[in-house]
């Protein structure tokens, strides 16, 4: 149906989360009615996110630098470190703009049916962070399934022996609700209701 360099555009953008055939279809229809030079301004620009984005060295959030600018603000809270799976979480928590602490991302989960295990994902870089600023807060931030239980879990018990306090999202947050999609009252209200667990 379609000459075939538009098929397989319309199949790289079905590659993007919600985006279906027909969404694909309009958004490369939509596309190809800009300007050539905005074209290339986009193309050019997708590919220089993807050179230049990196992993924070302190906290693993998405930046163009060695260190992300949370963690490089002297005027937020290093006491208070957010833990959550990824950075999407992070844009989510700083659009709101009610939390003025720091984050820790874990990139993932633990997820024994997946095969991820703690070594997988961004847990040792938490420890040191840990050990560097002691007398300090963890909030687990971390979904409502079994492997963000499974992750809370774990976290929590090794660090159970650390100078720490570990807090985690109230419960208000739905069952299975994504972070990144969670408006901003119920999120207030989540971080104003967390729990210490330990």
């Amino acid at each position: 149906m379609y000459p075939l360099v538009l098929q397989k555009t319309i199949d790289y953008l079905k590659l993007l989360p919600s985006i279906g055939e027909k969404t694909a279809e309009r958004m490369v229809l939509s596309l190809l009615e800009l300007d050539d030079e905005i074209i290339e301004d986009l193309s050019k620009n997708l590919s220089e996110c993807k050179k230049v984005l990196k992993p924070c060295k302190i906290c693993g959030h998405l930046t163009d630098q060695e260190i992300c600018n949370i963690c490089s603000d002297d005027n937020r809270d290093k006491s208070l470190i957010c833990v959550l799976e990824d950075y999407k979480s992070v844009f989510n928590f700083e659009k709101n703009g009610n939390y003025n602490g720091t984050y820790h991302v874990l990139n993932g989960l633990i997820s024994p049916i997946e095969n991820i295990t703690p070594e997988d994902i961004n847990i040792n870089s938490l420890l040191k962070r840990i050990d560097e600023n002691e007398n300090c807060e963890i909030i687990l931030a971390l979904k409502s399934n079994i492997e963000g239980e499974t992750t809370t879990l774990y976290i929590k018990k090794i660090l159970e022996k650390k100078n720490v306090i570990v807090s985690r999202l109230s419960y208000g947050i739905p069952m299975g609700a994504e972070i990144d999609y969670l408006d901003s009252l119920t999120l207030n209200k989540a971080i104003e209701d967390r729990k210490t667990i330990s």
